[in-house]
């Protein structure tokens, strides 16, 4: 299962008990493979972080909620994502997840799109006034 692609602990665990593997023989080989570090909870929060942040452009909130959810630990998690978000500058995330969504437009349309936007970036993870910022630059011009 491993030779495929990295899981944490708890995917691991719940994958053989799936197949109905004896929980006593889950057991030991989570010990085994933790032990010749086949099996890294750390490394998996890491990877989650870095292909959330970096390839799918979501927030630190969003980045948090994947980790969590593959069983990782809020700590462990926590950790993940300073390291990941330590060199990636949160403006520069927010704009292109923003111009992805816009596909090149230059302006909102209307107060319905900004509030779709709005939204949209906030499932995101994206902090909520750094949401706004952004958006009020893109409203068209009123005057």
């Amino acid at each position: 299962m491993l030779a495929r692609r990295e899981l944490s602990e708890s995917q691991l665990r719940h994958r053989l008990a799936r197949r109905e593997y004896p929980a006593d023989e889950i057991d030991a080989a989570v010990e085994r493979l933790k032990a010749n570090r086949s099996l890294s909870d750390e490394r998996v929060a890491g990877a989650i972080a870095r292909m959330e942040a970096g390839i799918r452009k979501r927030g630190k909130l969003r980045v948090k909620r994947q980790i969590e959810a593959a069983g990782i630990s809020s700590a462990v998690a926590q950790r993940a994502i300073d390291e990941v978000f330590e060199t990636i500058d949160p403006d520069a995330l927010l704009a292109a997840s923003l111009q992805k969504r816009l596909r090149g437009r230059e302006r909102i349309a209307d107060q319905r799109e900004y509030a779709r936007l709005y939204r949209y970036l906030l499932g995101q993870g994206f902090d909520s006034d750094r949401i706004r910022r952004a958006l009020v630059r893109l409203k068209p011009d009123t005057t």
